[in-house]
């Protein structure tokens, strides 16, 4: 019989029932100096020898006897019998105690001539002014920074004993495969502990990660004990839902006891926390981004109680770009593009499909839309939680609207004038419609209007009057993508994939189907819509579609058969008040470039007699 979550508990009540059912002594390793930034003592580090460990000259001049400098002035010179030249860093003879800059000093042969005199221990290092030998150097709990282990080195400083907590990381499931293995139909690359591995090592953990365990109760059970023995906290991967095949709940049941099977969470609701030998078990969902949600939201913090350093993440208060809605019960975490616009920071949310591990690649902040909340309108003040340094959001350019591959060259080049771009793809009309929120810095759009110009008549339409500039990045091909050279007229007789209403593609598609009097009722797939190009061309490689319209760019990419339909230019719409933003300067300075060019000569379908050409509105 399958089993069903019995109930549901809240984030809250979950932590802390980590907090206070389980307690942790972390476990102490060994680690070169080099490696220990970021990581915490163990113990305190005291100073293996004095720095220095003599009296060290602190300037270039003569190391004198200080009391016979005595009465030295510029009307009664003194010349000294007992000196010695010393360089800074030389050692200072045990009978001197006072170092005289050379720059004071007259020198006749051997002998020195001083007019004014020296207190004792002047410009002299004395043994022990760093440190003393034996001296504490860090005291336990003390996080390492990177400035201490110039130091501890110069304290005759190699290796350092640090706290950890000791991670079992078990993946389960029969479809996985190793990462570096190509997948069959059906299978999939184990991911999550190489995610659970890195981001938990960053905080000073050490994880085991054991291999992969089929979808079978016994060696499921065989590896739990072997990691329970071994490790503080054990993190089973995948098995955690109600499915037929997920038998991490029984094999918890069967050593332990399940205290949770399921959380007040979205996503990572299937959750499970356990008890085996008093020890942590956490059954964490096989969706990528319902991993991290789990690593992120419980098993970091149960670390920090643990011991471990975690750092704190900043946060935002930003414009919500668009409306979600939620179920009330659950605390939902949405993954997002945060960039500054103008004046204030502006937040869009990423796909929510908890599969979509880009999400997190692409994302530098994240949402928390707490459980008494059904969602928040666009337009929301919210408060974002940033998973970069603010520095690093603020070099954030936010670009929305219609796709292109090229896209992703520019975010390339942009990325070596340390701009990092987030572009959202929402279609010309999103992109032309979050210019006018002042939702973007720039609006990627090729809308074909009546006359036959492109996207001014749209951008006079919705932002009448507004100072605007039409960069056009290329002429671009589109045409229609398959693998046997079907034509634009043989479209009704196979099955299509679709480009998502609002975009320039959609709209193309619509004005050539008009002018050949063919209905969109009889064209079968109309109806499925994806986002990108290169979605409409994997839909036709995969099978799932026969055809589709798409650029050259993405045919070429998937060694599909192209047919032409149409050249249009492909422009970004930018705010003239936006030019001198130095982000968007550099994305024009971008699109000019040789290095562009010779990407888009290299991809093939754009020409490029018209890039970086500019057109002004009004």
């Amino acid at each position: 019989m399958v089993k069903r979550y019995l109930t549901v508990t809240s984030l809250n009540e979950t932590l802390s029932l980590l907090y206070t059912g389980f307690t942790c002594t972390p476990s102490r390793e060994r680690v070169p100096l080099l490696k220990s930034v970021g990581r915490v003592t163990a113990e305190p580090i005291f100073a293996r020898y004095s720095v220095p460990e003599v009296h060290l000259a602190a300037m270039d001049g003569i190391a004198v006897v200080s009391k016979e400098t005595r009465g030295a002035s510029e009307q009664h010179p003194v010349t000294l019998e007992q000196a010695v030249r010393v360089n800074t860093g030389n050692v200072v003879p045990s009978r001197y105690d006072a170092v005289i800059m050379i720059e004071d000093v007259h020198i006749d042969h051997e002998r020195f001539t001083i007019r004014k005199a020296a207190p004792p221990w002047q410009h002299v290092r004395p043994a022990g002014e760093d440190i003393g030998e034996s001296e504490m150097a860090l005291p336990s709990r003390h996080l390492i920074r990177p400035s201490d282990p110039g130091a501890l080195a110069a304290y005759g400083i190699t290796e350092v004993t640090v706290l950890t907590v000791r991670v079992g990381l078990i993946p389960t499931g029969s479809e996985l495969v190793p990462h570096g293995d190509h997948p069959a139909p059906g299978q999939v690359v184990e991911s999550n502990t190489v995610m659970a591995e890195a981001m938990l090592g960053t905080l000073g953990a050490r994880c085991i990660r054991y291999p992969m365990v089929k979808d079978d109760p016994a060696q499921i059970r065989k590896t739990v004990q072997r990691a329970v023995a071994e490790n503080d906290l054990v993190i089973i991967s995948a098995g955690s839902s109600a499915g037929t095949k997920d038998y991490t709940a029984e094999v918890i049941a069967e050593l332990g006891e399940v205290l949770i099977h399921g959380v007040a969470i979205k996503p990572g609701k299937p959750a499970i926390i356990g008890r085996i030998a008093d020890k942590p078990i956490i059954g964490m969902p096989g969706y990528p981004l319902s991993a991290l949600t789990v690593l992120r939201e419980i098993v970091t913090p149960l670390l920090h109680r643990f011991g471990l350093p975690i750092p704190a993440l900043g946060t935002v208060d930003a414009r919500f770009t668009v409306s979600v809605s939620k179920d009330i019960g659950s605390d939902e975490f949405i993954l997002c593009s945060l960039g500054n616009v103008g004046d204030r920071w502006v937040l869009s949310p990423l796909s929510r499909g908890a599969g979509v591990q880009m999400s997190a690649v692409r994302s530098n902040a994240y949402l928390k839309i707490p459980a008494g909340i059904e969602g928040y309108e666009a337009g929301k003040s919210v408060t974002a939680t940033l998973t970069v340094s603010r520095t690093e959001a603020e070099r954030a350019l936010l670009i929305t609207g219609s796709h292109d591959p090229l896209v992703d060259y520019l975010a390339d080049l942009l990325q070596q004038k340390e701009i990092e771009l987030h572009s959202t793809h929402v279609g010309s009309m999103g992109g032309i419609l979050a210019l006018k929120k002042n939702e973007c810095h720039a609006a990627p759009v090729h809308l074909l209007a009546e006359n036959g110009d492109y996207n001014i008549p749209y951008l006079k339409k919705y932002l009448p009057g507004e100072d605007l500039v039409l960069l056009c990045v290329a002429e671009r091909q589109q045409g229609i993508v398959s693998k046997t050279g079907i034509g634009f007229d043989e479209i009704p007789a196979h099955q299509f994939i679709n480009r998502q209403r609002g975009s320039g593609t959609r709209m193309l598609l619509d004005h050539e189907l008009k002018l050949r009097g063919i209905s969109p009722a009889v064209i079968r797939g109309y109806e499925r819509e994806v986002t990108t190009h290169l979605a409409v061309a994997l839909a036709v490689k995969s099978g799932e579609a026969d055809a589709g319209l798409c650029v050259y760019s993405a045919a070429k990419a998937l060694g599909l058969r192209f047919i032409p339909v149409a050249s249009e230019r492909y422009e970004i719409a930018l705010r003239s008040g936006h030019l001198d933003d130095p982000r968007v300067s550099a994305l024009c300075d971008t699109i000019v470039s040789p290095a562009f060019r010779e990407i888009l000569d290299r991809l093939g379908g754009y020409d490029t007699e018209e890039t970086g050409v500019r057109r002004v509105l009004p």
